[in-house]
């Protein structure tokens, strides 16, 4: 088996996430505590008891989500359950888990990185007024004409027929009445705070990139692919160039996980709350073998 490690973006995140591997993984509780130390606030509470408003927010979510993929790393491996891992790969906020778990940097030093990813971004929401919406059953060529016209970007190829777009809420609503008038089926305005993955998000770009530029990167110990262009990443300086333009760069996350099976993985494990994931795995291509991990009871199986 050649396996890939799957960690899951923003919008994944759920009130109870992590509290079974908390109670009965020793390792776990170990990533769990030391966070909360790192932090110096209470994300355990917040990932066990919410509220929910709070859990979702962007500055939140974000080290809740990364935590949560590492601490079922870490009990998968004390139970002696993690095979080989031959690739990692996330969705947006996912790809510093998964260079994390490749050791690219430690445990901690991820943490910080996302943490300040999620407020940078978060500040930038604050600053701007952003919408997205999600746009299923069409082509990218037909997608991109649609943002060509209303002067907004496509944020997420995330499976075929499902691509996010992003910017300027009226523009972004303007395009969504647009596009249900030329015959487009399905389209979801979401409920986000921002819109990300656009321009919008230029100044938590910029200071992001100040921010890692002081942050010694490692070459991964597992093939990584990254967002921004599905492809493999290697080299330290790239990885850290690649993390700073996803912030405001489409996730081609169809690309990396089509690249990712073409490069010989025979099994995925997503590793997140829910099930996101895999379903867009299996929208893409039915044949791959997809799992889902989010507690510490989806362990045994």
């Amino acid at each position: 088996m050649a396996l890939a490690l799957l960690f899951s973006g923003q919008g994944a995140q759920k009130v109870g996430m992590g509290q079974s591997l908390y109670a009965q993984s020793p390792a776990a509780r170990a990533l769990f505590d030391e966070a909360d130390q790192v932090l110096g606030w209470s994300l355990t509470k917040l990932c066990f008891e919410g509220p929910e408003a709070e859990l979702t927010q962007t500055k939140v979510c974000q080290p809740a989500l990364y935590v949560h993929g590492q601490a079922l790393v870490a009990a998968l491996r004390e139970q002696g359950k993690l095979p080989e891992v031959s690739y990692v790969l996330g969705l947006s906020l996912g790809e510093v888990t998964a260079c994390a778990v490749a050791g690219v940097f430690d445990f901690s030093t991820g943490l910080k990185i996302v943490a300040e990813r999620g407020r940078l971004m978060q500040v930038a929401c604050e600053q701007t007024v952003g919408g997205m919406a999600a746009i299923m059953g069409e082509e990218r060529a037909a997608v991109a004409a649609l943002c060509a016209e209303f002067d907004i970007e496509a944020a997420n190829f995330n499976a075929p027929g499902q691509i996010i777009v992003s910017g300027e809420k009226e523009k972004v609503t303007s395009a969504v009445t647009a596009a249900k008038e030329r015959g487009i089926k399905k389209v979801i305005p979401l409920n986000v705070a921002g819109a990300y993955h656009s321009r919008l998000m230029e100044p938590a770009r910029s200071a992001f990139a100040d921010y890692l530029a002081g942050i010694e990167f490692a070459a991964p110990k597992f093939t990584l692919f990254t967002n921004t262009t599905g492809q493999t990443v290697t080299e330290p300086s790239a990885i850290r160039e690649a993390l700073v333009k996803q912030v405001v760069s489409s996730v081609l996350w169809e690309d990396c996980m089509r690249n990712t099976a073409a490069a010989g993985a025979t099994e995925f494990w997503e590793l997140g709350p829910g099930g996101v994931l895999a379903g867009l795995a299996r929208r893409t291509d039915k044949a791959w073998v997809v799992k889902s991990y989010a507690e510490f009871t989806d362990l045994a199986n």
